[in-house]
């Protein structure tokens, strides 16, 4: 089911995902097939993909090679110097200032006090997802810390309302690195997109060049498989329950 693009995302609620990426042409015919995406070209050279003509993620060139190719997950919020003055105020990083993407809205790049980078979003003309929580676009992100009690202080205080709020519906949670990846894996963010049928897109990735990080397996919020594209980014599918 669409969502009403007109309404913005409370703020705390992941409302967008992005991919830096070597190469956008090979990750438009990766993700293309495997989620039924289409593209058009967007601000600054990037391409938004859409599902059934509704805004669902984007595909960006890495600026500088050096930089890590990782899907990014952005939480929205109405002021996002503000909230990034409270990330820093509450042990995090500010990795970019909030600047301006045209007329769409305003952007940061932050971590949290682990090392976990995360993007905030303010909308202009851009309110985030079109469509979620239906196969082929997001699902749900999963933070992975070392220490989920400090994880859980930071992020409660930070983002209080979409997580504890009235009629709060995360799309969000957390759990310790070790439960999934090996002990030394740094703190991240994993982008969930929801499939009809986790174990039926593995084959499917495999065949587009990609990898299977880690096979399916049960969460309290459904079957997961976390994988890596033909490029190295990261993500992981969602089969709900």
């Amino acid at each position: 089911m669409a969502e009403n693009r007109a309404s913005t995302y409370g703020e705390g609620v992941p409302c967008w995902v992005d991919a830096q990426l070597p190469d956008v042409e090979a990750g438009k015919r990766f993700y293309g097939e495997l989620f039924g995406w289409d593209f058009e070209e967007a601000y600054g050279g990037s391409v938004w993909a859409r599902k059934e003509g509704e805004p669902v993620a984007a595909l960006a060139r890495k600026a500088d090679g050096r930089l890590p190719t990782v899907w990014t997950v952005y939480f929205a919020t109405p002021d996002v110097e503000a909230l990034a003055d409270r990330v820093w105020a509450a042990g995090g990083q500010v990795v970019t200032a909030p600047v301006p993407v045209g007329d769409l809205g305003v952007t940061a790049l932050v971590t949290d006090p682990e090392g976990a980078v995360f993007g905030l979003w303010e909308p202009g003309g851009h309110p985030g997802f079109g469509r979620r929580h239906e196969p082929g676009t997001f699902a749900w992100a999963e933070l992975y810390a070392r220490d989920t009690e400090a994880a859980n202080a930071f992020y409660g205080e930070l983002f209080h309302d979409a997580l504890f709020g009235p009629g709060a519906r995360p799309d969000f949670g957390r759990a310790a690195v070790s439960e999934v990846f090996p002990a030394e894996m740094p703190p991240h963010f994993l982008v969930h997109f929801a499939v009809a049928d986790c174990e039926a897109v593995l084959g499917t990735v495999s065949r587009l060049g990609g990898r299977i990080q880690a096979p399916p397996f049960e969460t309290s919020y459904g079957k997961v498989a976390v994988v890596t594209d033909n490029q190295g980014a990261s993500f992981a599918v969602l089969e709900r329950a």
